[in-house]
C-alpha cells in the first residue's frame, strides 16, 4: 500500500482545486446571474437558490454512483473523469449566454463534483489503518485552504471581468487532469473489486447498505447531523454577525479566513497527534462536545470580539470528521470503500438541502415581529441541540457494538498504555485489516 503514498498529494490537490473552483465563482456568480436576469435582484436571488439546490441534488444522486463505479473499475478512471468534466463545465459557464446554460452547467458540476467519494476511497485504499485519521484530516486541510484562497482570488479576478474566474478555474482543473494522467496510479487492485450494482449505486440503496454495520450506521447518522448543525454557521454567519455585532464585510472576511486557517491547522496537524492518543471513538465524542459548546458560545456572545476565541476553541472540534471517516473505513471491506464514501457524500448533500433552509428560517423568524422573544442566536442553539443528538446517536452505536462484538467488522474499545486507544481489537477487525 505504501507504494501509492506519493499519490496522496495529488488527491489533496484535486480536492483543493474542487473547493477553490467553487470559491472562485462564489463572489461573482450572483452578480452574473443578476445581469442575465435583466438586473432583477429578487429574480436573481431565486435563481441562485435554485442553482445551489440543483447542484446539491446532483451530488446526492451521483455520489454513490461514482463511488460504486470506483469499486468496479478502480479509483483512477473515476477521479480523472470527474476532473475532465469539471474543467469542461467551467468553460461552459465562462461562455454561457443565457441562464439555461447555467442550469446545464450546474448539473454537470454536481455530477462531476461528486468525486469526493472516489477520492476518499482512494485515501482509504492507500492508508494503513493507523494513519487513516490523519490522512482524512488532510482532506479538511485541502478544503480549508480552498475556502481561504478561492473567494479572495475570485473577488480579485472578478474585478477585472465577471467571466474571468471561470476561465481560471477551468485552466487549473484541466492542468491537474493532465498531470493526473501522467502520475496518478490505480489504488484498488483487481482482487478487491466488485460488480457494479444499481441496488447499491442509487442513493437510497447506498444509504440502506450502511445499516449492515451498527457502528457505520450510527456514524453515518452522526455525519449527517454534523453537517446539518454546521449549516447554522455557513448559512447565517454573515447575517448573524452583521445583525448582532454590526460587522463589516471586511470583519466577516477575516473571521471566515480564521475558520479556514484553523481548520487547516487542526485537521492537518492536530488530528495526527490527538486521534492516535484518544482513539477514534473518544475523538468523535470529544469533538461533538466541543462543537455543541461552540454553537452555544456563538449564540450567547454579547460582543463581537468574543467570537474570535470561540472560533479558535471550536476549531478543535474538527477532529470529529477525520476520526469518523477513519473508523468507518476500518469497518468496511476494500471493495465497499467507494460505495460507503459515496453514501456519506449523499448524506452531506441532503444536509446541504435541510441545514441552510432550517437555519435561515429560524434566524428570520426570531428576529421578526412575530417572534415571542428576540433570539438571533436561535440557529446556533438549534445547532447545539443537533450535535447533542449526534452525540447520543453515536454513543448508542458504540454501546451496541460493544455488546455485539461478534458482529463482523465490529469490535470494542481496548485501552493501551501511554494513553493510546484502539477502537477495535485486532481479533475483531475484518480479515482485510488483519491481513495488512
Amino acid at each position: 500500500m505504501t507504494r501509492h503514498a506519493p499519490a496522496i498529494p495529488f488527491i489533496l490537490v484535486t480536492l483543493f482545486l474542487d473547493v477553490l473552483g467553487i470559491g472562485l465563482v462564489v463572489p461573482i456568480l450572483p452578480r452574473l446571474i443578476e445581469g442575465l436576469s435583466g438586473g432583477n435582484v429578487s429574480s436573481a436571488s431565486t435563481t441562485f437558490g435554485l442553482l445551489a439546490s440543483l447542484y446539491a441534488l446532483m451530488q446526492f444522486i451521483f455520489a454513490p454512483v461514482l463511488g460504486s463505479l470506483s469499486d468496479r473499475y478502480g479509483r483512477r478512471p473515476v477521479i480523472l473523469f470527474s476532473l475532465l468534466g469539471s474543467g469542461l463545465d467551467y468553460l461552459v459557464l465562462a461562455v454561457a449566454p443565457t441562464l439555461g446554460w447555467f442550469f446545464v452547467g450546474r448539473i454537470i458540476a454536481g455530477v462531476t463534483g461528486a468525486n469526493i467519494a472516489a477520492a476518499s476511497a482512494y485515501i482509504a485504499d492507500v492508508s494503513p489503518p493507523e494513519k487513516r485519521a490523519q490522512n482524512f484530516g488532510l482532506i479538511g486541510v485541502a478544503f480549508g485552504l480552498g475556502f481561504i484562497v478561492g473567494p479572495a482570488l475570485g473577488g480579485l479576478l472578478g474585478q477585472a471581468g465577471l467571466r474571468l474566474p471561470f476561465y481560471a478555474a477551468a485552466a487549473l482543473t484541466l492542468l491537474n487532469w493532465c498531470y493526473g494522467l501522467m502520475v496518478l496510479p490505480e489504488s484498488l487492485d483487481a482482487r478487491h473489486r466488485r460488480a457494479f450494482d444499481w441496488g447499491r449505486a442509487n442513493p437510497i440503496g447506498s444509504l440502506a447498505a450502511l445499516r449492515r454495520h451498527p457502528v457505520v450506521s450510527g456514524l453515518a447518522g452522526t455525519f449527517f447531523l454534523l453537517h446539518v448543525a454546521h449549516a447554522a454557521v455557513h448559512s447565517t454567519w454573515v447575517l448573524y454577525t452583521a445583525y448582532r455585532y454590526q460587522w463589516t464585510v471586511a470583519q466577516t472576511g477575516v473571521s471566515l479566513a480564521i475558520v479556514g486557517a484553523m481548520a487547516a491547522i487542526v485537521q492537518g496537524g492536530l488530528v495526527r497527534v490527538v486521534v492516535p492518543r484518544l482513539g477514534e471513538r473518544r475523538a468523535i465524542v470529544t469533538g461533538l462536545c466541543i462543537g455543541a459548546l461552540t454553537m452555544t458560545g456563538y449564540a450567547v456572545a454579547t460582543e463581537g470580539w468574543m467570537i474570535y476565541p470561540i472560533l479558535v476553541f471550536g476549531s478543535l472540534g474538527g477532529i470529529t470528521g477525520p476520526a469518523a471517516q477513519a473508523l468507518i473505513s476500518k469497518t468496511v471491506a476494500p471493495n465497499e470503500q467507494g460505495a460507503v464514501q459515496g453514501a456519506l457524500s449523499s448524506l452531506g448533500s441532503v444536509a446541504g438541502f435541510i441545514g441552510p433552509l432550517s437555519a435561515t428560517t429560524l434566524f428570520g423568524y426570531f428576529i421578526g415581529a412575530r417572534a415571542p422573544v428576540m433570539l438571533p442566536g436561535a440557529p446556533f442553539y438549534a445547532g447545539a441541540l443537533v450535535l447533542l443528538g449526534a452525540l447520543a446517536l453515536v454513543s448508542r452505536a458504540f454501546c451496541r457494538s460493544t455488546f455485539h462484538s461478534a458482529t463482523p467488522g465490529v469490535g470494542h474499545v481496548v485501552e493501551h498504555g501511554h494513553g493510546h486507544a484502539a477502537d477495535q481489537e485486532g481479533s475483531d477487525l475484518p480479515r482485510h485489516e488483519r491481513d495488512r
